[in-house]
């Protein structure tokens, strides 16, 4: 494997689609209003991207610090666990990838004041404090509520914000729709993990509470996630036509049957990685809906 073939794994392409989903959905509602601006939107959606790689890089370094990775793991082969690349040097590109989405941060500082420099030094502690630090958010079981916050609300308000300079309850209503599918992921993801997760002392939601808890986790987060653009419709009686977005319920259907089918471990993976594709495929729905 070449030196970038590496680091192109260990940035874990195909989980970067969460990290844009709630940044086109932002996008949309501030075009919507008529107070898009793209040049923060593109800012925006580059620093969304790097603080996802970066918790990816703080991830695959603290999982292998705190023995969770093992040859046991039923996921992506983590690149620090592996030994293709050395503690020391993950932790350097962790800094370095948290350094450029700074400096992107920076930026929408200056645009949008100190209420943007809050939610980005919140998302960048959040991402290293997910698996490190002495109490960390995904081996307390709190995971969930991390990623349904940050993947929601605080990314479709924030994107939001730092272009139209405002935000407003409808904006951090429909962030909950990616915020809550994008949340569904990570279910399906310690479903598949929890064996291997309890030898490692990571107490997921999953591990807490089991199998069949987890199961109709994934199914709530699922219904409510699609239930969102029809209570928005109801609430205001406008953007009928972003009612597109609950297409996904076809897919959900898949997905549902996938986890209620009793599917255990790598057999999950294909159940994750559609859930994945759901979740973007509803935000774009969704965007294109609202601007029609």
């Amino acid at each position: 494997m070449t030196y970038s073939e590496k680091w192109i794994l260990a940035a874990r392409p195909k989980t970067l689609w969460a990290s844009i989903a709630p940044v086109v959905v932002g996008t949309a509602l501030a075009y919507g209003d008529g107070a898009h601006h793209w040049p923060s939107a593109l800012i925006a959606l580059a620093c969304a991207v790097l603080i996802q790689i970066g918790t990816n890089f703080a991830n695959d370094y603290f999982d292998y610090e705190k023995g969770a990775d093992t040859e046991e793991r039923m996921g992506p082969l983590r690149v620090t666990q592996s030994g293709m690349v050395s503690p020391t040097t993950m932790k350097w590109a962790t800094a370095v990838i948290f350094f450029f989405a700074c400096v992107g941060g920076a930026i929408l500082t200056w645009r949008g004041g100190w209420p943007i420099a809050v939610v980005g030094l919140l998302c960048i502690l959040s991402g290293l404090l997910y698996t490190g630090g002495p109490y960390p958010l995904g081996y307390l079981g709190l995971g969930d509520l991390f990623v349904l916050i940050f993947f929601g609300p605080v990314a479709v308000g924030g994107t939001y914000y730092v272009q139209a300079l405002q935000v407003n309850t409808t904006v951090l209503v429909a962030g909950m729709g990616p915020g809550l599918l994008i949340t569904a992921i990570l279910t399906v993801n310690n479903l598949r993990d929890i064996e291997v997760d309890r030898k490692a002392g990571k107490r997921t939601l999953a591990v807490r509470f089991g199998k069949t808890f987890t199961r109709w986790e994934y199914a709530f987060l699922v219904l409510v996630g699609v239930s969102i653009p029809p209570f928005l419709y109801l609430r205001s009686g406008q953007h009928l036509s972003s009612l597109l977005s609950l297409l996904v319920v076809l897919p959900a259907i898949s997905t549902l049957k996938g986890v209620f089918g009793h599917a255990e471990g790598p057999s999950l993976n294909p159940v994750l990685a559609n859930t994945a594709r759901m979740s973007l495929l509803y935000s774009v729905l969704f965007s294109v809906g609202w601007l029609l």
